[in-house]
């Protein structure tokens, strides 16, 4: 049962939307590459959210 109630463990999946859209340490060094790759995350998690809610709609107006 531990199992299957592992694999339904979603808290780690916001935990990482939280991070994700927080302010960045200005201790850490960082690149163009870095900040370009966390930029394109942010806009295909917004748009995979996006996403959902659109089919949500969908499914309850028909």
């Amino acid at each position: 049962m531990s199992r299957i109630k592992d694999q339904f463990n979603i808290g780690e999946a916001f935990s990482y939307f939280l991070r994700v859209f927080s302010k960045p340490d200005p201790n850490k060094p960082t690149s163009f590459n870095l900040k370009t790759m966390h930029f394109i995350n942010k806009i295909s998690i917004l748009m995979f959210l996006v996403c959902i809610i659109v089919m949500i709609y969908r499914a309850f107006t028909r």
